[in-house]
């Protein structure tokens, strides 16, 4: 990727919407050989060749979900450490359990490296057509102005809730988690109700916390 916010949604989406060829195509050009994955049900670790079962996760994916509706509701830069937060929303359906849908929100942290205009080894610079058609492979030999940036890790973070939404039809867990909150709320109410006595000496006499403990207070 030459601008990582430009290009990343097109990329979202010939990973999870483009057909088995163009898919791989899209892994092989912009991830790092030793690239991670990470998933609440599945992860790769990083070494060298791993991007081949970030591969295979994303095929499954696929097979399980031929159809799969996704957008992009927000991206993060942070420059500095070369991180990507994507806010992206999909439907997942599985197509051998009839009816089965699940509509989940996730926050995508994608790790970059930055090479200055070579991809790094072994990293083929596939061209992709608009049509999301696998056109060539060939190794980049051309240089560039601008640096190329590769993802050396992706790590997809859901809420609780949300996880919770792959295993149950019509969100029936999602809601028994949604209430289980509200009373996890409603303890916090009334703890810090209870207890206000211990905001009272910390604000009061203690000062913080890197003021001084508890101890030293009673101490003097």
């Amino acid at each position: 990727m030459e601008d990582p916010v430009s290009d990343i949604p097109r990329v979202i989406r010939l990973l999870t919407q483009s057909a088995p060829s163009t898919q791989r195509a899209t892994i092989e050009k912009y991830f790092t050989p030793s690239a991670s994955f990470t998933h609440p049900f599945c992860r790769t670790g990083s070494f060298e060749g791993s991007r081949w079962l970030i591969w295979c996760i994303y095929r499954w994916y696929k097979i399980m979900s031929p159809r799969i509706e996704i957008s992009i509701d927000g991206i993060a830069y942070d420059e500095k450490n070369l991180t990507l937060y994507v806010n992206i929303h999909q439907i997942f359906r599985i197509w051998a359990i009839p009816f089965f849908k699940a509509p989940v929100s996730l926050v995508t942290v994608l790790r970059l490296v930055r090479y200055p205009s070579q991809p790094p080894p072994s990293s083929y610079s596939a061209s992709i057509s608009p049509n999301d058609t696998v056109d060539s492979f060939s190794y980049s030999s051309t240089s560039r102005e601008k640096p190329l940036y590769f993802i050396q890790s992706q790590n997809d973070l859901y809420q609780v809730n949300e996880f919770f939404t792959f295993f149950s039809q019509f969100g029936i867990l999602s809601g028994l988690l949604l209430l289980a909150q509200f009373v996890a709320t409603a303890l916090c109410i009334v703890g810090a109700t209870m207890f206000w006595p211990i905001s009272w000496v910390e604000q009061n006499v203690i000062g913080g916390n890197r003021e001084k403990s508890i101890g030293d207070a009673v101490r003097g």
